[in-house]
C-alpha cells in the first residue's frame, strides 16, 4: 500500500452482512470506517449547527440537501486524513449520484465493494430475527435460536419482531434500496472502481474480498 492513502466505499442492502464486511475490511487494511448514519448521529446529539439543522428536517420526514451531506463527509475525511491514516472505508455515503459525483470531485475513491446478496436471502434472514427489547439481544431461528421458542434466554420474557424485520416491511426497504442504488452502481460502474461480490453468506463472501483487497497491500 505504501505511503498512498486508500480510498474505499462500500455497499449493500440492508441486511446483506456490510457491518460485518465493513469490520472486516478495515482491520485487513487499517482503515478508518467512516458511517454517514453514526456522524450525523453524534452531530445530532453534540447539538452543532449541522447537528440541528438535521434534526428539524428529520423530524419533518425530510433528507438532508446533497451539498450539506457532502461537506460533512468531506469535513470528516479531511480531518482523518490529515491525522495521519493509513485510509478509509466510507459506509452509507453516497446515497446519489450527485453525492458520488462531488465526493470523487473531492477524493480519487481508490475502490468500490458492492455485496450482491440475493433479496429474497436477505428477507429470509431478517424475517428470523428476534428480540429480547428491554436488553437488546438478538436470535435467529436458524443459526442462534432461543433455548425455548419466543422466549428470551436469560428473563424468560416474550420475544417480539422489530416492525423493520417483518418480511412486507423488508421487500419494502429492499426495493426502496435498489431504486437509491441502482444508478451509484452505475456511475462507479463506469469510472471502473466497482468490485461486485455475489453470495448468500458473509463467510463465502469475504475470502474473495479478501484476496481482492491484496492487490492494495
Amino acid at each position: 500500500m505504501g505511503s498512498k492513502i486508500l480510498r474505499g466505499v462500500i455497499m449493500g442492502a440492508p441486511g446483506s452482512g456490510k457491518g460485518t464486511i465493513s469490520s472486516r475490511i478495515s482491520g485487513r487494511c487499517d482503515l478508518i470506517h467512516i458511517s454517514s448514519g453514526d456522524l450525523l448521529r453524534a452531530n445530532v446529539a453534540e447539538k452543532t449547527q449541522l447537528g440541528l439543522m438535521a434534526d428539524s428536517l428529520i423530524k419533518l420526514g425530510q433528507l438532508l440537501p446533497d451539498d450539506v451531506m457532502d461537506n460533512m463527509i468531506a469535513s470528516e475525511l479531511q480531518r482523518v486524513e490529515t491525522g495521519g491514516c493509513k485510509g478509509w472505508l466510507l459506509d452509507g455515503f453516497p446515497r446519489t449520484v450527485p453525492q458520488a459525483d462531488a465526493l470523487n470531485q473531492r477524493f480519487q475513491v481508490d475502490f468500490v465493494v458492492n455485496l450482491d446478496v440475493p433479496f429474497s436471502v436477505i428477507v429470509d434472514r431478517l424475517s428470523k430475527r428476534w428480540i429480547h427489547a428491554p436488553s437488546g439481544r438478538v436470535y435467529n431461528l436458524d443459526w442462534s435460536p432461543p433455548e425455548r421458542p419466543g422466549l428470551d434466554d436469560v428473563t424468560g420474557e416474550p420475544l417480539s419482531q422489530r416492525e423493520d424485520d417483518t418480511p412486507d416491511t423488508v421487500k419494502k426497504r429492499l426495493a426502496v434500496y435498489k431504486k437509491q442504488s441502482d444508478p451509484i452502481i452505475r456511475f462507479y460502474k463506469n469510472l471502473g472502481t466497482l468490485v461486485n461480490f455475489q453470495g448468500s453468506e458473509t463467510n463465502t463472501i469475504w475470502p474473495n474480498i479478501d484476496r481482492y483487497l491484496g492487490a492494495w497491500d
